[in-house]
């Protein structure tokens, strides 16, 4: 048997692994690195998230993902050059942190790479017939499993599509693997690039818990303060406090489908992007400040989030637990707690976890999922239950 099949066997057969999940999301603003014990498996599964870091992009890394990020058209040889490239650059940040925390490769496990987005693109959007929906994200597996010298398992959302689903949002199978309680309900809400909440009623099976976007989180916001600010983000919300909201400017934002219906739906800087804004601009007739502007972008971000918690009839009462970026945004919490006024909004660490790590926390346990899983839970048409991640072998 290849020493790295056998490897991989007796992986599965221990009682826990040591994995690492990454995550890099729409924002572009680094990689998350999480390395985790997990136990067990499927509703018996027990993560203890080890170390943390966050291994900022440089300009240069960024740049060149740029060229071709959320766009329609570009170049083929960028797309095929940035495959191994933004491999190459992770292993090289992954071997960093392991150095740095003190811990060899050939003590971990696996790693769970959700790799960078490119370009997502459901069905509903873009309508073309004959073709399904679809999202690509790269960072290829292989390059990642020779340069580390560890079992690398990616392109997780590739499975989700091929079952049925829409890629997005991953974030179901780890809040309910993690935080789904028999007797409490609870609300799990990520503010990344591209904002995404889960509700996990007391005691219900996957098949009953909803998970959707919500539409956009931090993605509007950044780009406008990178474009006219030249900051990566409003440390603090020091400038959109300074504005005001624009009623004309919030109801242009919201008027997009969308925001339409209350199935699970996703989204992406593919639709939500500064060209989204300008066209909303158009509609408001006059000059609206730069302040006014991103205070108002704060509030489309969560106003989505509330029409998505409305529309699924959310009880008040339940508490909700944030993680991303935006939980860090002391003008989103509040505006979101003073428009649920009936629930109580903390950050995840409430739970037990860095909401700065959650999101590669759950590539740690797709991949654990993938290796030892036996559990078979009913999913639903929008979120199958399905092992997802292509296995990388370094030998």
């Amino acid at each position: 048997m290849q020493h790295s099949i056998a490897k991989l066997y007796e992986i599965a057969r221990k009682k826990s692994r040591l994995i690492i999940g990454l995550m890099s999301g729409t924002s572009l603003d680094g990689l998350d690195i999480a390395l985790c014990r997990v136990k067990g498996h499927g509703t018996d599964t027990e993560a203890e998230l080890l170390r943390f870091v966050t291994v900022p992009y440089t300009d240069t890394f960024r740049n060149r993902i740029g060229e071709i990020f959320a766009r329609e058209s570009g170049s083929i040889e960028q797309l095929c050059l940035l495959h191994p490239y933004i491999a190459e650059v992770h292993a090289g940040m992954i071997l960093q942190a392991l150095k740095d925390w003190g811990v060899g490769p050939g003590e971990v496990d696996l790693v769970g790479s959700h790799g960078q987005t490119i370009y997502h693109a459901p069905q509903r959007y873009h309508g073309r017939a004959g073709f399904s929906d679809a999202t690509l994200q790269l960072g290829d597996g292989d390059h990642l499993a020779v340069r580390t010298g560890i079992i690398t398992l990616s392109d997780f959302r590739q499975k989700q599509v091929a079952a049925g689903g829409e890629g997005a949002p991953l974030a179901v199978y780890g809040d309910y693997l993690l935080f789904a309680d028999a007797a409490t309900s609870r609300l799990l809400l990520n503010i990344g690039g591209i904002a995404n909440l889960t509700f996990l009623p007391a005691g219900a099976g996957f098949n009953e818990v909803f998970c959707t976007d919500t539409g956009p989180g931090n993605t509007l916001m950044d780009a406008y303060v990178k474009k006219y600010f030249d900051l990566p983000f409003d440390r603090d919300a020091l400038i959109s406090r300074r504005g005001r909201l624009h009623g004309k400017l919030l109801e242009a934002l919201l008027d997009d489908p969308f925001f339409t219906g209350s199935e699970s739906r996703t989204t992406g800087p593919e639709l939500f992007n500064l060209n989204y804004l300008d066209r909303a601009l158009e509609h408001c007739g006059g000059v609206v400040s730069h302040e006014d502007v991103l205070h108002t972008l704060a509030r489309f971000t969560v106003e989505g989030i509330v029409k998505c918690i409305r529309e699924r009839g959310v009880p008040e009462g339940v508490s909700g637990f944030v993680s991303g970026g935006g939980a860090s945004n002391p003008l989103l919490m509040e505006l979101l707690r003073a428009s649920c006024s009936g629930m109580e909004f903390t950050d995840t660490s409430s739970l037990g976890l860095d909401p700065d790590a959650k999101e590669a926390v759950l590539f740690a346990l797709l991949a654990n999922e993938t290796v030892a899983g036996t559990s078979e839970l009913q999913g639903s048409p929008a979120h199958p239950w399905v092992s997802m991640g292509k296995i990388s072998l370094p030998e």
